[in-house]
């Protein structure tokens, strides 16, 4: 890793915009709430796995949303997900490569349970909770 790698990646291509590790640490605030959010329910599931699955409406139009546009899809974030402002390192970087093999673990133990019926809830509100596969799809998509 080179020394001024990390400067280059803190580079923003315009005022307002993210630099690549604001960008990745953005995508690991989410792995802070979801991840866990994932396992404990896997974890408490009392739904054993069944063959077929149903996208929800809401867990279906959010992670519709969160697939990459040929048009760059603008989003606000919630300011507390914003990394604007953080003093960042490579310490992001091994975060991130963390949580995805983290995901990787909840992907393969989410095999034991019904995906319909085991619920996380979301990060934008506690009286929301998505279908397991559907909250999965949520992150994968953002993570793209």
């Amino acid at each position: 890793f080179r020394a001024h790698a990390v400067e280059d990646l803190n580079l923003r291509t315009h005022p307002g915009s993210w630099s690549v590790l604001e960008c990745i640490e953005h995508l690991n605030f989410y792995g802070y709430f979801y991840l866990p959010e994932m396992e404990k329910q896997i974890a408490a599931s009392p739904y054993p796995a069944v063959e077929i699955f149903k996208s929800g409406l809401l867990g279906n139009y959010f992670a519709e949303s969160m697939l990459p546009k040929e048009k760059l899809n603008k989003m606000k974030t919630l300011k507390n997900q914003d990394p604007i402002g953080k003093v960042l390192n490579r310490e992001v970087l091994d975060v991130f490569v963390d949580q995805q093999l983290h995901l990787l673990n909840i992907i393969e133990r989410a095999k034991q349970v019904d995906l319909c019926r085991t619920k996380p809830g979301i990060s934008i509100t506690k009286y929301l909770r998505l279908r397991l596969r559907d909250t999965m799809r949520v992150v994968i998509y953002h993570n793209q």
